[in-house]
């Protein structure tokens, strides 16, 4: 399969079900980048919190148009790559919105009986280590591949 021009959507939990305003840990971004490069050079990874690492700060208005504007996004990638290690509403929704608009869904999560993960995931790993490994061995490029109708 040619990864030219494979449009990614890197997903994942921020704020979580956090009740104040704080995000959790993001640098599993940095080592999903790192990786999706070694692997899809000539990918076009997106990264929300590249641009809105500030978002939990957003007045109402703003951060209204970020979740609306990333969500369609979601709508035209080839894949979403989800890391949910608990539940994440807002990464449930990009899920929603790259599976409903065939996207190939890839979670990194150890959910895999969570309905939005099983149902919503065309291949569930269940940490950063399972995915590095399926990288490693093609699985993740094969699947894609299914899942997009090209030839691995």
């Amino acid at each position: 399969m040619t990864t030219d021009n494979l449009r990614i959507f890197l997903a994942g939990i921020i704020q979580g079900s956090l009740v104040e305003a704080t995000v959790h840990g993001q640098d599993y971004r940095g080592r999903i980048k790192g990786l999706l490069a070694e692997h899809f050079p000539q990918a076009d990874v997106y990264d929300p919190v590249a641009d809105h690492g500030n978002s939990i700060e957003y007045d109402d208005a703003t951060g209204r148009e970020v979740f609306f504007r990333h969500n369609a996004l979601c709508r035209d990638v080839d894949v979403l790559l989800a890391f949910a290690p608990e539940a994440s509403m807002g990464t449930a929704v990009e899920m929603w919105e790259a599976y409903q608009h065939g996207a190939a869904v890839i979670a990194i999560s150890p959910l895999k009986l969570n309905w939005a993960v099983k149902f919503l995931s065309h291949t569930i790993y269940a940490d950063m280590d399972a995915f590095e490994a399926a990288l490693e061995s093609g699985e993740v490029e094969r699947r894609i591949g299914e899942v997009l109708g090209k030839d691995a």
